[in-house]
């Protein structure tokens, strides 16, 4: 059981017969009601009279996903509070027009069912209960670390974002020594060397992208005078994930053309 009452409801939808089939019992087993379909056209409208605690969809359905569910779900007053979780691929782009579309979270579908069940509960607790990631702390704790070989620095930036956190994101990967801080979950000022605000976001997460290895300190409650970072968190992401992807080619194509020569 998810929270008193009834079990929540989740509308689980893939076109995956098989794959909907083993998440759904998975789902079942942390105590959900599961109802699934193949097609979110149809899922939809079943809303009115079956309405579910959280939608969970893949991005790559053939006519309409994850992405395209979000953004209808989210422009309806009616249930512009339901949140939607999409399933994919795992690359950083995906997560980031996930959440650029209005997805509330982003899971690799690659991983087994039983982990993306826990995920999915994690979400849903947050959502019925306010969990921030503090509560994961012991008391005696001020501070959250991990490794960015197991955590990308996108998910965690998201995570700061979505529970709404105030405190400083200390990060070193490579010859990359930064950090961010957090007020109420927007990202106010930001330091890399001699860089400062968005040009610092975004050098930070191409540099972490390319190194792909680091760790991570966030320190809770800890605040900045200064105001320089302007824009969104996503914004940045999808421009620093741009930037790369252009990087990579720059380089991919003048491989090409020495190996030609």
């Amino acid at each position: 059981m998810i929270g008193p009452g009834k079990p929540a409801k989740i509308l689980l939808i893939d076109s995956n017969v098989l794959f909907s089939k083993r998440l759904g019992d998975a789902l079942r087993r942390e105590g959900f009601e599961v109802t699934t379909a193949t097609q979110a056209a149809f899922a939809l409208t079943t809303l009115e009279y079956n309405a579910p605690s959280v939608i969970v969809c893949a991005t790559n359905m053939r006519e309409m996903g994850a992405l395209e569910i979000a953004r209808i779900i989210h422009a309806d007053p009616k249930n512009a509070a339901l949140p939607v979780i999409a399933m994919g691929d795992g690359s950083q782009r995906a997560l980031m027009e996930s959440f650029q579309a209005g997805c509330d979270d982003y899971i690799d579908r690659r991983l087994s069912p039983g982990v993306i069940a826990n995920h999915i509960k994690n979400i849903v607790i947050s959502k019925l209960e306010g969990f921030q990631p503090t509560q994961m702390l012991g008391q005696a704790d001020t501070s959250l670390s991990g490794n960015l070989t197991h955590h990308d620095l996108t998910g965690v930036m998201q995570m700061l974002g979505q529970a709404r956190q105030t405190g400083a994101l200390t990060i070193n990967a490579g010859e990359t020594d930064a950090v961010l801080f957090y007020d109420g979950g927007e990202i106010t000022h930001a330091e890399c060397g001699p860089l400062f605000g968005d040009e610092a976001v975004i050098h930070i997460l191409k540099n972490c992208v390319r190194c792909g290895s680091g760790v991570y300190k966030f320190i809770y409650g800890a605040a900045s005078a200064q105001r320089t970072v302007l824009r969104s968190a996503t914004d940045l992401m999808l421009d620093a994930m741009r930037e790369f992807d252009e990087t990579e080619r720059t380089g991919s194509d003048e491989l090409a053309d020495r190996e030609a020569q």
